[in-house]
């Protein structure tokens, strides 16, 4: 009984969750341009805006410009989400000049007060956004149909890599130093 309840805990962790409340979509739609008035506005918990601007295989994240920007899609429900978050902060501490962290909360109805608690909880030193855009980012890189589900971006906005489900920390760093 203990071997198959630890098997099923280890296919959870490394497959990721699936709800369907998650937006789906099955096209990358990465090469769109965004006009101003269908722009993008992420606003993290404390209501600052990241302005999010479409390029032809990526994205540009106003204030970011000239920094690798990891995208981190994800719930608080989530056990592998829960589980990745000391390792975000350990490589946003460790590129904190080269490596900007936005998670983006694909939760309906999840006040900023229950994020900030959350944040507190599980010590989290990365930016979190919580708006209605975090579900048009969601259908702008294809589609969210597994969390968590990470995208990494260099400098120019280009996108670079992405990662489903939990993936070791030392996979992401290699990524991030081959194209810093």
């Amino acid at each position: 009984m203990k071997i198959l309840l630890t098997a099923i805990l280890t296919i959870s962790l490394f497959t990721g969750c699936n709800d369907k409340h998650v937006e789906n979509s099955t096209k990358q739609k990465n090469n769109s341009i965004f006009k101003a008035s269908n722009s993008i506005v992420l606003k993290d918990i404390f209501g600052k805006e990241i302005r999010v601007k479409s390029l032809e295989n990526g994205f540009i994240f106003q204030g970011y410009e000239e920094k690798i920007v990891l995208i981190n899609f994800f719930t608080t429900w989530c056990p592998p989400c829960r589980a990745e978050i000391p390792h975000l902060n350990n490589l946003q501490k460790k590129y904190k000049d080269d490596l900007k962290i936005i998670s983006v909360l694909l939760e309906k109805n999840k006040s900023n007060e229950d994020i900030i608690n959350f944040i507190n909880k599980n010590d989290i030193e990365f930016t979190i956004t919580n708006s209605k855009d975090n579900y048009k980012l969601a259908k702008e890189v294809g589609g969210v149909r597994s969390i968590p589900l990470m995208l990494i971006y260099d400098r120019d906005g280009k996108y670079s890599q992405h990662y489903t489900g939990a993936v070791p920390e030392e996979m992401i760093d290699v990524d991030i130093k081959r194209i810093l």
